[in-house]
């Protein structure tokens, strides 16, 4: 219980601090910066030492790329059949194909699950952002018509291989087979657990919800997709592949969840329309309390 009442207490923070301006408009992104380069790769180095690593572990890595998969269908025949274009399309693609794996993913999955389980959330949200920083960036390029609709291996490479969180989880793995971390655990479990309110905080101060009449049939389009059917795919996957424990019921939970807040900022340099995928954000975030809290109850039968 405590674990919803602080997700709660944190978002609600981050709306009222916002409301009052009692911090700056872009207070977010020097939280999102520590976030980024200090707590998450602290999360790989206290967690990912502890995994088992086994032929269920493919299931998490793989749940992503069906979520992935599933919206760009999705949207192709949603697009087609509403005659958008290419920038709406590529707008809602990446609304649907990624899911806020971390920020929202780890506190509402050791809410629900148990903060043991928070290593194969770790696997979840790398992959998701491997996905995004491909398959994303394509998208988005193709959609804002930026560089002829053209993206390079090196443009990819390069966001790859700067990211903090992929760097901290890759030095995490191979670290922890060459040295014994044991002795740096308090010191990486008080840096993680700077990830979860400040998350929550920083996503409250971010929420926006201007305008959702004018684009109500793409928001809800888009949030019947991410909330409902992608997390049904993964179920398919995790019934096709016999998995169950843990490992099913973490990643059916992480595709349950809303939409990808890195989607937005994706969506706005590469000229898409930021403002829908940010309302599909904003409201999915506070929808997804109620979707995953019913998720929840199905996962409890893959245990």
């Amino acid at each position: 219980m405590v674990n919803f009442i602080l997700i709660a207490f944190c978002i609600g923070a981050g709306l009222l601090f916002k409301a009052q301006r009692w911090v700056p408009a872009d207070a977010h992104k020097s939280i999102n910066a520590w976030i980024l380069y200090v707590a998450l790769p602290a999360v790989s180095f206290k967690y990912l030492p502890q995994i088992e690593w086994s032929r269920q572990m493919l299931v998490p890595v793989l749940s992503p790329v069906v979520v992935w998969a599933g919206s760009w269908l999705f949207m192709e025949f949603y697009c087609r059949y509403k005659k958008y274009g290419q920038r709406s399309r590529s707008s809602l693609e990446l609304a649907g194909g990624y899911s806020n794996t971390s920020f929202i993913g780890f506190p509402l999955v050791a809410a629900y699950l148990g903060e043991q389980h928070i290593p194969i959330a770790i696997i979840c949200d790398q992959a998701t952002f491997l996905l995004l920083a491909t398959a994303g960036i394509v998208a988005a390029v193709k959609g804002g018509g930026a560089q002829g609709g053209k993206v390079s291996a090196a443009q990819v490479g390069k966001r790859l291989l700067s990211f903090p969180p992929f760097i901290g989880c890759m030095l995490a793995l191979v670290l922890s087979f060459l040295v014994d971390l044991s002795f740096a655990e308090p010191f990486f479990d008080r840096l993680a657990a700077t990830v979860g309110p400040l998350a929550l905080f920083s996503i409250g101060l971010q929420l926006k919800f201007n305008g959702w009449r004018q684009q109500l049939s793409q928001v809800s389009s888009a949030l019947v997709y991410k909330l409902l059917l992608a997390p049904a795919l993964v179920v398919l996957l995790v019934l096709a592949t016999g998995t169950r424990g843990a490992v099913a019921q973490v990643s059916v939970l992480e595709a349950a969840m809303p939409t990808l807040v890195s989607s937005g900022i994706v969506a706005e340099q590469y000229r898409l329309n930021a403002r829908l995928v940010n309302l599909i954000i904003g409201i999915g975030i506070l929808l997804a309390f109620l979707s995953t809290a019913c998720w929840s109850l199905v996962v409890q039968a893959l245990g």
